[in-house]
């Protein structure tokens, strides 16, 4: 019995993409929910899983085409096939220097002079480990994949650089076409500069309570929830607070209509670097949230994201977005605005400096404390200056206060 697979729901409000790579090829015997095709969407790239076991009879589709939800990718012949159980796909390593073996016992092979290939006869590689192969000049040879099926994965890659699989560079300059994420990213940045008004405005924030806190709970959140509260989840808490008293910058503009939406809750869009470019999941709801709740996600996105298994769902529909760039030590930044949102929060990195405080009495006395600044980027269409000002100095009040909810107050009994 042959059966076609068809290009299934990828969102709510996605309607197909493009077929970037096949995962397997005519013959080869997959299990049901077996990864079969990655397809690329404007939001984010989709491993497409196979919905019956079988063996791979035709594959229907062509690469780089555009396909609908609905079109028919490949066929599968199931006759006779007996229900397979996939292989578990692979755990994300509790850290990098953790990750699974992942060549042969001899270190991996720089490639021949010359562009190494993009794939080898009898390997499949995705697009993204075909441009780190490209990148780091390796021989995908001398890789072994410890994805499912033996699939060569990013971290097979990035395991083999740090053993040495690196050619010596030629200095010669290389040319090489910019990747479909980049793209989307590049045109994306360009058409936000293009359509908004957009302005940086900047406070430099006191986090001294937030760090001691933090200290102070770690241990006790890292057993009761199982993760380890970061600043990030505390200023995104403070953020999702202040929004709920400055509903201007929890809006979305649309010009063309002359309307602007002011939305009930916050859909907290969260920045993440990942090998592909940035991606900005989203957090639903944040305000029903506490700073464990808010961590919880954030860690959930950001690893989901790192290893390509958003949904275009979890991308759409947000309402104000932060970046963390003090996560690679910038000290300040102006961020580009994500329409049809009219405000992002960067948050750099946290240094402890010397600062004048004045105690009760009104002595003024130098102390060490922990400081950080808080930049905004609004659309100055729906936004002024005032409006901005108020926000952050609101925000910078809360940072610095000692109101974090039950939650965290359980956490210190």
């Amino acid at each position: 019995m042959t059966i076609a697979v068809t290009l299934p729901e990828l969102g709510e409000s996605v309607e197909g993409g493009t077929l970037v790579a096949w995962l397997v090829a005519v013959g080869d015997t997959v299990a049901e929910g077996q990864p079969i095709a990655e397809v690329s969407t404007d939001k984010v790239d989709t491993e497409v899983p196979s919905p019956r076991a079988g063996t791979v009879a035709r594959l229907v589709a062509t690469l780089e085409a555009e396909v609908a939800v609905g079109d028919v990718l490949l066929e599968i012949d199931a006759t006779g096939a007996e229900p397979v159980t996939p292989t578990a796909p692979d755990a994300p390593a509790p850290a990098r220097e953790a990750a699974p073996a992942a060549i042969a016992p001899a270190p991996a092979v720089p490639a021949p002079a010359g562009p190494p290939p993009d794939a080898v006869a009898g390997l499949r590689l995705s697009p993204l480990v075909r441009r780190l192969v490209r990148e780091h000049r390796l021989d995908p040879r001398a890789l072994t994949g410890t994805g499912q099926g033996g699939r060569v994965t990013e971290d097979d890659v990035r395991v083999a650089v740090e053993r040495g699989g690196v050619a010596p560079s030629t200095g010669a300059t290389r040319t090489e076409p910019l990747g479909r994420m980049r793209k989307v990213i590049a045109q994306r940045m360009h058409d936000s500069l293009r359509s908004t008004a957009q302005l940086t405005s900047a406070v430099e924030a006191d986090v001294t309570r937030i760090m001691g806190l933090r200290a102070r709970v770690r241990d006790a959140a890292r057993a009761r929830h199982g993760v380890s509260l970061s600043p990030m989840a505390f200023l995104a808490h403070a953020t999702v607070r202040a929004l709920a008293d400055h509903p201007l910058l929890n809006a979305s503009i649309d010009a063309e209509a002359g309307t602007v939406a002011f939305h009930a809750g916050v859909n907290l869009g969260i920045a993440v670097d990942t090998p592909n470019g940035l991606i900005v999941p989203v957090i639903r709801d944040a305000q029903d949230l506490g700073p464990v709740g808010l961590q919880q996600r954030i860690a959930d996105l950001a690893e989901r994201a790192r290893t390509r298994r958003l949904t275009p769902d979890d991308l759409a529909g947000g309402t104000f977005t932060i970046t963390n760039t003090g996560s690679r030590g910038s000290l300040f930044d102006t961020p580009i605005l994500n329409p049809p949102e009219v405000g992002i929060l960067a948050t750099p990195a946290i240094e402890k400096r010397p600062v004048v405080v004045t105690d009760a009495d009104g002595t003024d006395r130098i102390a060490i404390r922990s400081r950080t600044y808080l930049c905004l980027t609004y659309d100055h269409r729906l936004i002024d200056g005032a409006d901005a000002a108020r926000f952050l100095a609101d925000l910078a009040a809360r940072v610095d206060g000692d109101d974090w909810g039950p939650e965290v107050t359980a956490l210190l009994d």
